[in-house]
C-alpha cells in the first residue's frame, strides 16, 4: 500500500458511509486518524445472462448505443460543463484548486500500518489492529499502477482472483470458487451494494468509477456477513471515494494506446457555501477488443460513458450529510448480432450525527437502476431501493457496541426469449435486515474480543442468522495476533430458483423453487507486524466448510438446480512492504489455496465437482516504486498466476510498468505498458470460446487547474 498525505488541510467532520471521520478543507493543518447445461461442466450455467463466456460466443451488456464517435460527444458536453461552471460567481469557488501529486505527501509505512478502515465493524478502526485478513489499496496505489478501471486495480492483493474474461468482463472472486457468475463475494461503492439478484453476483462490465476521485479500495478476504449480511461469503470488497472537500478545483484526464482507444475525463470542484462542498465529474472510454487465440481480434470493442456529482455538507459541527449520484451509458459489439448495451444511475443520500468519539448515528438511502439488453437473448430492468440506519455507543467502558436495521427492496423485469426465460419474468423481493455487535475490551490495549450476528428475512428462505466471533491480541503496539469463527449464507439467486431451459416446456434445465442457502464456516488466524518502520508483514490462514452448494441434478430431465455439493477450502495469503530507501519500495505478495468438493450420497450430479479446478493454486506478484530525478517515478510489476486446470489455461507470468514524468506541480505525463513480454496471454474460459489479453500501451495526461 501507499499513498499521499494533503499538505494542508482543515477539519470538518462528514459521513463516509460507515465511518465518521475528518475530512479535509483548506488552509489550516492536516489531522488524520491512525450450453449452460448440455455440457454439464461447471456451474458457469448461464454465460448469456451473466455477460460470461461459456460454451456459446455471447456477451452481456446494455446501454445506450455509441456511434460515429463517443469520445467526441461526451468531450463536448464536458468542455460545455466545464465553461458552464467556470462562469460561477467568484465567490463560490473553492478557495484553493485541486492538489496535484507533487504537492502531496507519500504515506510512510508507520501511517499505512494504521491507516483507518471500517469495512470490518462498520466503525473506523487502524488496519493493523483488525481481527480480519484486509488489504487497502490507497489512492496513491491508483495511480502508481496507472489502471484504468477498478477490476485492474484488484490485482495485487492477497487471495484475491481477477481474470479478464474478454474486453469487458471479468471473473472476480476470494478465496475460491471464480467465474463469470462468481456468487460469494459482496461489492459496495460508497456503501450502495451492487450485488444484483440475478445470480447473486456482480457485473463488473458496468461497476466504473471517475478513478481520480477513489480515496480507497478496501478489501476483507473471508466473511464479512456479520455486519454486511448474505452474499458476503469469500469477502467484501468496499469502494469509498473522496468527499468533495477534497476534490476542489479542475482536472483534466485523457489518454488512449492501442487497447484503450482512448479515453478521457473531466472533474470540478466548488463550494456552495463556508461548509458545503461539491463536485461534478464526466467521464468515457473506447476499448478495443479482445483476442483470439489465433490473434484476430474478437469482434466485443466496448464503449462507456459515465457522469456524475457530489456534495457534502456539515450543517453543524456534529452533523455530515452527503448526498451524490451517476448516471452511464456502455455498449459492447458483437460478432453476428447487434450490440449488446446497458445502462442505469443511482442516486443516494447519507446522515451522520456524531454525538462522541464513541457514539453517533447514520443513515442511508439509495435507489439504484440497471438496464441491459442481449439482442434477441435476454433483457432485464432492475430496480433496487434500501434504507438503513446504524447505532454506534459505548456501553461501560469495555463495550463498544454497533447496531444496525436494514430494508431492501427489488424489482425484477426479465425480457425473456424463446432460448431461456425467468419465470415469473417480473418479481419483487424484500428483505429486512438487523445486525448488532459488541467489541469487548478483555485487557486495555491489548486484548478484544468482538462478538455479533446478522439476521436477515428473505423471501425465498425466511429467516437467515450469520453469526461471528473475532479475537485480537496485541501483545506489542507494533503486533496483532487474531483468530475468527463466522458463519455465512449465499442466498438463492433467480438463476437458482427461477431459470428455465428453454422457455416453454418440455425444460431442459430448470430451477429449484426448493433451492435453499449455501452455508460456509470459517475459521481464520492472522499476524500483522511491523518490526521496523520501513517493513510491514502480514500472513492470514484459513479453513472454510461449505455445505449445501449448487449441483446439477442429472437423474432425469428437466436437469435441476439442487444443493447437493459440499466443500472446504483452506490455504494462505502473505504480504510485506520493505522502504529499500526513501525513494524505492517494494511490495510482495503470496497466496495459496486448496479447495476440494464433494458430492452429497444423495445427488446425482457428476460434474459439478470439476469447478474445484476454477481457480489457481499459487499466486504471488511483486511491485516496486521508485522516485527517479527530474520529477520521474518509475514503476514496475510482476505477477504469477498458476495454471486453471479445470479451463486448460497455463500459468501465466505478467509484468506492468509505468513511467511518469511531472514538468510542472500542474501536469502529469505517464505512460503505461500492461503485459509488456506478451503478445497476448489467456486469463480464463475453455479453448474452444477463449478470448485472450493482448500487450496493452497507452499514455495519459492528468492537469490540475
Amino acid at each position: 500500500m501507499s499513498g499521499y498525505r494533503r499538505a494542508r488541510a482543515s477539519e470538518i467532520r462528514l459521513p463516509r458511509h460507515g465511518r465518521q471521520v475528518t475530512r479535509l478543507l483548506p488552509d489550516a493543518p492536516a489531522n488524520r486518524h491512525k450450453g449452460p447445461a448440455s455440457k454439464c461442466r461447471s456451474t458457469t450455467l448461464l454465460p448469456e445472462v451473466a455477460g460470461a463466456r461459456g460454451d456459446r460466443d455471447v456477451r452481456v451488456s446494455s446501454g445506450p448505443e455509441f456511434r460515429g464517435g463517443p469520445l467526441k460527444q461526451i468531450r463536448e458536453i464536458l468542455v460545455v460543463a466545464a465553461l458552464a461552471l467556470a462562469t460561477l460567481p467568484a465567490a463560490s469557488r473553492a478557495e484553493t484548486l485541486a492538489e496535484p501529486p507533487e504537492a502531496l505527501k507519500q504515506l510512510s509505512l508507520d501511517e499505512l500500518f494504521d491507516l483507518e478502515v471500517t469495512s470490518v465493524s462498520q466503525k473506523p478502526e487502524p488496519v493493523s489492529k483488525t481481527a480480519a485478513a484486509v488489504h487497502v489499496v490507497t489512492a496513491d496505489d491508483l495511480r502508481r499502477m496507472g489502471v484504468v478501471s477498478i477490476p485492474e486495480a484488484l490485482r495485487y492483493i492477497p487471495g484475491v482472483e481477477v481474470a479478464r474474461v474478454d474486453s469487458r468482463s471479468y471473473a472476480i472472486t476470494a478465496r475460491g470458487f471464480n467465474g463469470t457468475v462468481a456468487n460469494k463475494l459482496l461489492v459496495l461503492m460508497d456503501g450502495r451494494s451492487v450485488y444484483t439478484p440475478l445470480y447473486s453476483g456482480v457485473f463488473w462490465d458496468v461497476q466504473d468509477a471517475f478513478m481520480e476521485d477513489i480515496e480507497q479500495i478496501e478489501v476483507i478476504r473471508g466473511p464479512g456477513a456479520t455486519v454486511w449480511g448474505a452474499n458476503a461469503v469469500n469477502g467484501v470488497i468496499n469502494i469509498i471515494s473522496k468527499s468533495a472537500a477534497s476534490t476542489q478545483g479542475f482536472l483534466v484526464t485523457g489518454g488512449g494506446g492501442n487497447r484503450e482507444r482512448g479515453f478521457g475525463g473531466a472533474r470540478y470542484g466548488g463550494t456552495l457555501g463556508p461548509k458545503a462542498f461539491f463536485r461534478v465529474y464526466g467521464k468515457d472510454y473506447d476499448r478495443g477488443p479482445s483476442l483470439r487465440p489465433n490473434g484476430d481480434e474478437a469482434g466485443d470493442a466496448s464503449r462507456l460513458w459515465q457522469g456524475g456529482l457530489r456534495t457534502d455538507w456539515a450543517p453543524t459541527p456534529a452533523d455530515g450529510v452527503t448526498v451524490q449520484g451517476d448516471i452511464y451509458g456502455s455498449s459492447i459489439d458483437q460478432r453476428n448480432r447487434d450490440a449488446t448495451e446497458m445502462s442505469g444511475g443511482n442516486a443516494l443520500a447519507h446522515w451522520t450525527r456524531r454525538f462522541s468519539e464513541r457514539s453517533s448515528f447514520q443513515v442511508q438511502a439509495y435507489y439504484d437502476r440497471t438496464k441491459r439488453d442481449v439482442p434477441s437473448v435476454f433483457g432485464e430492468t432492475l430496480d433496487s431501493y434500501d434504507l438503513t440506519l446504524n447505532h454506534r455507543f459505548a456501553a461501560a467502558a469495555r463495550h463498544d457496541v454497533v447496531w444496525g436495521l436494514g430494508y431492501r427492496l427489488t424489482s425484477d423485469d426479465v425480457r425473456n426469449s424463446p432460448g431461456l426465460a425467468f419465470l415469473p419474468p417480473r418479481l419483487t423481493h424484500r428483505l429486512y435486515t438487523g445486525f448488532v455487535q459488541d467489541e469487548v475490551t478483555l485487557s486495555a490495549n491489548r486484548l478484544f474480543l468482538t462478538v455479533g450476528s446478522k439476521i436477515e428475512h428473505n423471501d425465498y428462505t425466511d429467516f437467515e442468522y450469520q453469526p461471528g466471533v473475532r479475537l485480537a491480541w496485541t501483545p506489542t503496539p507494533t503486533q496483532t495476533i487474531w483468530g475468527a469463527a463466522s458463519r455465512a449464507v449465499r442466498a438463492p439467486s433467480r438463476i437458482d430458483r427461477d431459470l428455465f431451459v428453454p422457455s416453454q416446456p418440455p425444460y431442459f434445465l430448470a430451477g429449484d423453487s426448493s433451492f435453499v442457502s449455501e452455508v460456509l464456516i470459517a475459521y481464520e488466524l492472522g499476524y500483522k507486524a511491523q518490526p521496523t518502520s520501513d517493513l510491514t508483514a502480514s500472513v492470514s490462514t484459513f479453513y472454510n466448510t461449505y455445505d449445501k452448494l449448487r449441483s446439477l441434478e442429472m437423474a432425469s430431465l428437466p436437469l435441476l438446480l439442487g444443493n447437493g455439493l459440499e466443500g472446504r477450502t483452506y490455504g494462505v495469503e502473505a504480504e510485506a512492504t520493505c522502504q529499500v530507501v526513501s525513494r524505492w519500495r517494494l511490495s510482495a505478495g503470496y497466496t495459496f489455496l486448496r479447495l476440494i468438493l464433494d458430492v452429497d450420497p444423495t445427488s446425482t450430479d457428476t460434474q459439478q465437482e470439476r469447478q474445484e479446478g476454477d481457480s489457481p493454486r499459487h499466486q504471488a506478484f511483486l511491485r516496486s516504486s521508485l522516485k527517479l530525478p527530474h520529477a520521474l517515478t518509475f514503476d514496475a510489476s510482476a505477477r504469477f498466476v498458476d495454471r486453471i486446470p479445470n479451463q486448460n489455461v497455463p500459468g501465466n507470468t505478467i509484468c506492468d510498468a509505468r513511467l511518469a514524468w511531472q514538468p510542472t506541480k500542474t501536469a502529469e505525463f505517464a505512460v503505461v505498458g500492461q503485459g509488456i513480454f506478451d503478445s497476448r496471454h489467456p486469463e480464463f474460459g475453455m479453448p474452444r470460446t477463449r478470448r485472450e489479453v493482448g500487450r496493452s500501451i497507452y499514455g495519459k495526461l492528468s492537469c490540475w487547474f
